[in-house]
């Protein structure tokens, strides 16, 4: 399957979507979803990043071969700043989430924010937008 080659940014303050390219060099550099994550979370967050705070990015990020047959690639990770250690923290999970990610044209998602009211992420054939989940 190989990279989708873009990363979907959301800022839930802001309400706003966004899509970036995926850094082909940090691709190439960290394979797999965790160290790949790891790196682009490195970019994103200092020293005073409150774990707990709308700031702290939440990454969920896939790998070249998710969605592929090889064995145990339908998994994909969730990273962010750990409010345990205040480094990195980590999980990772198997299902359809990650093949899902992966086929609607995105290698990750990348969470910033707090909404005011609730919300939810909809990804349909490569178009995401923010809807309200105030009826749920």
């Amino acid at each position: 399957m190989g990279y989708m080659g873009k990363i979907l940014k959301v800022n839930l303050s802001k309400g706003k979507i966004s899509e970036e390219p995926l850094n082909m060099d940090f691709a190439k550099m960290f394979l797999g979803g965790s160290s790949l994550a790891c790196r682009i979370l490195y970019d994103m967050i200092n020293k005073d990043t409150d774990p707990l705070g709308p700031e702290n990015p939440l990454i969920f990020m896939t790998s070249s071969l998710t969605g592929t047959i090889a064995p145990s690639c339908g998994r994909y990770v969730v990273c962010a700043r750990s409010p345990l250690t205040g480094i990195w923290g980590e999980s990772n999970s198997g299902g359809k989430f990650g093949p899902m990610l992966n086929f609607s044209g995105f290698d990750g998602i990348i969470i910033v924010g707090r909404s005011e009211k609730p919300v939810y992420l909809s990804i349909i054939d490569g178009s995401a937008e923010l809807r309200s989940a105030e009826h749920l």
